[in-house]
């Protein structure tokens, strides 16, 4: 009898030895954090405002009006900007003095500027001006007057009286000058200064 034939059987896929890779889930990545932004002061604003102002006066070179501008800067409030603020006023200051310097050649040029420096409280570049004028004016009445002043408010008591002594022997009009003038408060209660203002009470 025939061998009755066996069925094939389908062969089966071989199973790979290589283990099958997982797979991994993104890990989702925190949301970036939102910085926090701190209004700024309007003071300090403003006092950017200026100083900006003053440093585009700087480049221009245009040193009163940056001057000015940096004045109110060191003023404000921020101290940071007031530093800055007053490094570049001090530039200003010495440009604006080396420009006026040439210009001071007559005695009334030096005068003004005397009396300008007075102003401000700059006692010793005040005296240097007068003085100048004084040698280029000798019989400058209002240059001697001008010295009076300045003795007076640096309390020079002597000098100032010799002063507004020449200043009135020269013009004896200053002596009504001297009565209103705020300058020599300091001498009100001195005797000296009376007869001087005052001819007329030694008369009486």
């Amino acid at each position: 009898m025939p061998k009755a034939k066996r069925s094939k059987r389908a062969a089966r896929p071989r199973r790979s030895s290589k283990p099958k890779k997982k797979k991994v889930l993104a890990k989702s990545k925190p949301a970036p954090r939102r910085k926090v932004i701190q209004p700024i002061d309007p003071r300090i604003q403003q006092q950017l405002k200026l100083y900006d102002e003053g440093m585009r006066l700087f480049s221009q070179q245009k040193f009163h009006k940056a001057k000015q501008a940096f004045e109110k800067v060191i003023a404000g409030f921020g101290k940071e900007l007031a530093d800055r603020a007053r490094v570049h006023l001090a530039v200003c200051e010495q440009r604006i003095s080396r420009a006026a310097e040439p210009h001071l050649r007559s005695a009334e040029d030096h005068y003004h500027g005397g009396v300008a420096m007075m102003n401000q409280g700059r006692w010793d570049e005040a005296r240097e001006h007068l003085e100048r004028a004084r040698k280029l004016a000798a019989k400058a009445d209002y240059v001697f007057y001008a010295l009076a002043a300045l003795d007076c408010l640096t309390g020079e008591t002597d000098a100032a009286l010799a002063n507004l002594r020449t200043a009135i022997e020269l013009k004896p009009e200053n002596r009504y000058h001297a009565r209103n003038d705020e300058d020599f408060s300091h001498l009100s209660e001195d005797p000296r200064f009376t007869d001087l203002i005052y001819p007329e009470r030694e008369s009486a």
